[in-house]
């Protein structure tokens, strides 16, 4: 049974909440709801209402969530947890990755086996239940292959609703002009990978299209913060054999004016209905605002990439924050105040996008003010975790709430519509990376409503 809260405050009660999760497939350990702020409508749109239900735990010790809903309505969380992964010859996260399933809607979650290293899943690359109802999941990272050109990936699969997965299956991309090694990671840390980032989509003649990020030759713009970090570009792929063979189709987006980052975790919608059925759309972060892009043949070429700012949150607008964190200091000892505009400016990060059946656009994204200080100082209420709905597919984003505010979170979400039309589960997480420090994925179920 639910509790559901609507956004405008009131409530519908529909049950009760539970937050049981499975340490395994057999014990249960039931952990209490945390008690937080009802989510914020920032821009209301009179024909959408939105019901919430309570913050439920979906994964302890989780960071930063991945998150695939089956047609059965089983929900597959998949994130971080602390520790070290397994010793593996191939790239990997430089955290252990867990995964909790729920086949109750939200109810109970079971977590599932771990996977050994070398043949364990980031599940960020992407996941899809295509129509035959097959499950394909891809490894987010790409490697360097045996030739120039040439990368490598890992393709797991699931027969039977995400009980048992198997695999990897090596996919081959042909990647012309690829450079797996112009970049570290945002860290500083070698990074000889291309990496796949979010959405699969299954075109009407069944090919897939994914979406990735990284460099080619010639990208060789560093970021503003991590000098050995070169500015990305996001890149589309299509396979035609079922996930085995990907080949680059296009470059979504390149510009080394853009942001901080350039062009990465792009996330992929195609629309079915309105003006433009077919169209893809593609949000990509850049370190600073959203951008995104526009295909209206299958992702062979592009808009032009523009930003999208939602109900006027401008990372840009210091001044809105600046009095409130000038007495601190930047990790290189400098004042958070007017003379230091690149780390007080906020950053918009890792979109997710999604078309509901009825044609509602939802969007998922994290806001960060300031833009790597909002761990040690997340007081600012723009700091949070969002929701955005368009109610003319893509075309104006009327409704706008933040689900989290002024609190500690890696502003990491996943949405998905599960069977039941026009009921939502997002999932996000709060805490962050420092030792000791408590991190937990949480999630709540959203009842739709249009009038």
């Amino acid at each position: 049974m639910l509790r559901f809260r609507d956004s405008r405050g009131g409530t519908l009660i529909l049950g009760l909440l539970s937050c049981a999760v499975l340490a395994s497939s057999t014990a249960a350990q039931t952990i209490p709801a945390t008690t937080r702020p009802a989510p914020e409508i920032l821009l209301e749109d009179p024909h959408l209402r939105l019901s919430f239900s309570e913050e439920q735990l979906v994964l302890p010790g989780g960071l930063q969530p991945s998150m695939l809903c089956t047609k059965s309505g089983a929900l597959v969380v998949m994130a971080q947890v602390p520790g070290k992964p397994a010793p593996a010859t191939r790239i990997s996260f430089f955290s252990p990755m867990n995964t909790v399933v729920s086949r109750d809607l939200g109810e109970s979650w079971t977590r599932l086996p771990e996977q050994a290293g070398a043949k364990s899943l980031n599940m960020e690359g992407g996941a899809i239940q295509l129509r035959d109802g097959r499950i394909l999941a891809l490894d987010t990272y790409i490697t360097p292959g045996a030739a120039p050109g040439q990368g490598l990936g890992m393709l797991f699969t699931s027969a039977n609703d995400f009980r048992t997965l198997e695999g990897p299956v090596e996919m081959q991309f042909d990647l012309p002009n690829i450079n797996f090694y112009a970049s570290s990671d945002d860290g500083g840390r070698p990074h000889a990978a291309e990496r796949l980032h979010r959405r699969i989509i299954e075109l009407p003649d069944g090919d897939l299209l994914a979406t990735f990020y990284g460099h080619q030759k010639g990208d060789a713009t560093p970021s503003t913060y991590q000098p050995r970090m070169m500015k990305a570009r996001s890149m589309l792929a299509r396979s035609s054999d079922g996930g085995g063979h990907w080949k680059l189709i296009s470059t979504i987006a390149v510009d080394p004016k853009v942001g901080t980052e350039g062009f990465d975790e792009p996330v992929l919608c195609r629309l079915s209905k309105g003006q433009h059925p077919g169209r893809l759309i593609c949000f990509m972060r850049t370190g600073r605002e959203l951008y995104e892009a526009t295909s209206d043949d299958e992702g062979a070429t592009w808009s032009a990439a523009r930003p999208r700012v939602f109900a006027g949150i401008d990372v840009y607008r210091t001044d809105l924050w600046v009095d409130q964190l000038r007495q601190f200091k930047d990790f290189k000892g400098r004042p958070l105040d007017e003379n230091n505009p690149d780390e007080l400016r906020g950053a918009v990060v890792d979109p997710d996008l999604i078309e509901l059946r009825n044609g509602l656009l939802v969007a998922a994204f994290g806001v960060r003010i300031p833009q790597k200080l909002c761990w040690q100082h997340p007081q600012h209420p723009w700091n949070g975790n969002y929701l955005a709905f368009s109610l003319d597919h893509g075309e104006t984003w009327s409704h706008v709430v933040r689900l989290t505010s002024g609190v500690l979170t890696t502003h990491y979400m996943a949405v998905e519509e599960t069977p039941t039309n026009n009921r939502l589960f997002v999932t996000y997480d709060l805490g962050g990376w420092s030792k000791g420090m408590r991190r937990d994925v949480y999630g709540r179920s959203v009842s739709v409503s249009i009038k």
